[in-house]
């Protein structure tokens, strides 16, 4: 029989960052089946970038550089930038962007467990702000060999029109406000596939299959994900049922863009984000809400990135109004006054 203190050994921030990066490997074998190892290239790139930043900015703050550097979250948002971007912009778009996330968003908040924001996120909006066109090239599923994309993000050629084309997403926002027809019309141009974007529904199951590993190990909890997809669904649905000709179906949105990236790697970032149960749900579920009205009446055809950066600003206010309730206390004031 065991006897009490049930005491667990404790999870350290390496084997949690750890196991994230493990599951990030099915969405990355998936992605580089359907578009190419040009997306190992910037990994590598941006891995090398954290590190470096991360060391410097360690010794400049006059900390440990040792122990932060190899508990792995500088390269967990490294792999979290590069898989936001497009696998062909050239190396110093990949770096400036790591910059971003590891030395202004990260470091000037105070370091590891501090920063309000999600750093991946504000480097990929700031990218996508900043430069647009670099940021909007995608490669053909399975077109582009990968001595070309080499030559791409080492060169940083910008003569990459004939090679590159718009994603599902920005295929559809573009052919329903030129009044080519209705979704199945516009549906028929190369860049669709079965579900999504063509190809990106095996990145999607990739995602997923990692997302349930995060979950089978107690990385992240269930509330998050199953708000996100289920409010990104059942919004989608609801339109989609009410105009299926200017809508497209929730399998479309949920297997097209970043949704299940976001869904189980994004969402889920326990620094920037709340942590409260029901604070965990409604935070989810404004990010998905966010991210399908940006997709479909905002002016970028994927809003996930600015719908978490807004709903990290309510964190404090759903932290305080989530809290559960203390006996005796008035309920998301634990500490104030009794009743």
């Amino acid at each position: 029989m065991i006897h009490s203190p049930y005491v667990r050994k404790p999870v350290s921030v390496q084997r949690t960052m750890g196991l994230v990066l493990i599951a990030l490997l099915p969405g990355i074998a998936a992605y580089v089946w359907q578009v190419g190892a040009g997306v190992l290239i910037n990994l590598a790139i941006a891995t090398v970038a954290a590190m470096l930043a991360e060391a410097l900015v360690l010794r400049l703050r006059r900390r440990p550089v040792r122990i932060a550097v190899t508990d792995l979250s500088a390269v967990v948002t490294a792999w979290l930038v590069t898989l936001c971007f497009p696998p062909i912009v050239p190396w110093w778009l990949t770096v400036t962007a790591v910059l971003v996330a590891i030395v202004a968003v990260k470091h000037l908040y105070g370091g590891l467990g501090q920063n309000p924001f999600n750093p991946a996120m504000v480097a990929y909006c700031t990218m996508i702000v900043a430069f647009p066109a670099l940021m909007s090239q995608w490669p053909p599923a399975g077109q582009l060999p990968f001595d070309t994309q080499l030559a791409l993000i080492l060169g940083g050629s910008r003569e990459v029109d004939g090679i590159t084309g718009a994603t599902a997403l920005d295929a559809l926002r573009t052919g329903l406000r030129a009044g080519v027809g209705p979704v199945d019309a516009v549906r028929e141009g190369s860049a669709f596939g079965l579900l999504g974007g063509r190809g990106w529904e095996w990145i999607a199951l990739g995602y997923i299959l990692g997302g349930l590993f995060l979950l089978a190990t107690r990385i992240i909890t269930w509330h998050m994900p199953v708000a996100f997809i289920a409010t990104f669904g059942g919004v989608s649905a609801l339109f989609w049922l009410l105009d299926p000709a200017q809508f497209a179906s929730p399998l479309f949105h949920l297997a097209s863009g970043g949704a299940m990236l976001a869904a189980f790697f994004i969402v889920t970032d326990p620094v920037s984000g709340t942590t409260t149960p029901r604070g965990k749900l409604l935070f989810a579920a404004g990010i998905a809400l966010l991210a399908w009205l940006i997709r479909n009446f905002g002016a970028y055809p994927e809003g996930i990135a600015f719908a978490v950066l807004l709903m990290n600003m309510c964190v404090p206010l759903l932290d305080m109004k989530t809290q559960p309730r203390v006996f005796g206390h008035r309920n998301g004031t634990p500490g104030g006054d009794r009743q």
